[in-house]
């Protein structure tokens, strides 16, 4: 009997409850980084590849991608620091932080590089991955994102509302109470232009780890972290970086801005546009994505 209950304890901790459909293939795995506990999802066979994800996602925004890569690549995806099935914790939600995350998470593989993919936290966190840690980042894509201190956050001079309503203190949790899946369906559906794109499947994934608790905080507190992330950064103004970069933005996304920013900090900075995506090009043009980073990732 204490065998059965030990090896349902296994079972339990291999496959957690709330985990979600993986891609055929795929597996969940967690390892420990930089202190905390970190869940990832691994498939396919080749050079390390790395995609990070975004706010209000998790991994899972890349589930329809990875397939695509697998053939060609070691496709690994990990919840960032807070949110998924990664641990929470009170601090390090600036990038810095969380690129020593992905930084320690290369090293975990036995690798001295990798290829890197982030769209929106998820780029911001590997553009402060590739200005602290050049040597690991063989090539870098940023998807629809803005660099750290780039971002238009006045709404009233034509920036994007809710970034002070996430960094406010407290607010955001006590309006968004019992309404996560209400208020990331909502804050999808105004960013996507492809309204469809993301399913009700996925938001309920999305929705099911940010209304545990503390994902909510630890989804703001990527917002509450973004002027400490400029101030970095911007010790870091005279340095270039030194791989080759890709910038792939929606056109109703963050369009050609992204391209614009990252000209004068890499003389090796090429751009796509996803011309029918909006911010969610993972989701709402995953072929177009998957081609694009073989490309560049196998040229």
């Amino acid at each position: 009997m204490k065998k059965l209950i030990f090896l349902l304890t296994l079972l339990c901790m291999a496959f957690p409850s709330n985990a979600a459909t993986l891609p055929k293939g795929a597996k969940s795995e967690f390892t420990h980084v930089n202190n905390i506990r970190m869940h990832y999802v691994k498939m396919g066979k080749g050079p390390l590849l790395i995609l990070l994800h975004g706010w209000p996602q998790t991994w899972y925004e890349w589930n329809k991608v990875m397939p695509i890569l697998a053939d060609k690549f070691t496709v690994v995806a990990p919840d960032l620091r807070g949110l998924g099935l990664s641990e929470k914790t009170q601090t390090g939600y600036d990038k810095q932080t969380i690129a020593r995350d992905i930084a320690e998470l290369i090293k975990h593989f036995g690798e001295n590089s990798a290829f890197v993919v982030g769209h929106d936290m998820g780029g911001k966190a590997a553009y402060v991955l590739s200005l602290l840690y050049p040597e690991l980042v063989t090539k870098l894509i940023l998807v629809d994102c803005m660099p750290p201190g780039t971002e238009n956050m006045d709404s009233a001079k034509g920036g994007m509302w809710h970034y002070g309503f996430h960094m406010a203190e407290d607010f955001p949790e006590m309006l968004t109470k019992n309404r996560e899946r209400e208020y990331i369906s909502a804050q999808i559906r105004k960013w996507a232009h492809q309204k469809d794109a993301v399913t009700p499947r996925a938001v309920d994934e999305y929705a099911k780890h940010y209304s545990s608790p503390g994902g909510m905080t630890a989804g703001f507190n990527y917002y509450r972290a973004l002027p400490d992330d400029a101030k970095f950064v911007s010790t870091y103004a005279d340095r270039k970086f030194v791989m080759p970069i890709l910038t792939i933005a929606g056109r109703y996304g963050v369009s050609d801005n992204l391209f614009k920013a990252m000209m004068p900090k890499s003389d090796k900075v090429k751009s796509v546009i996803a011309e029918e995506s909006g911010h969610f090009v993972p989701e709402e043009a995953p072929v177009f994505l998957a081609e694009q980073i073989l490309n560049f990732f196998g040229s």
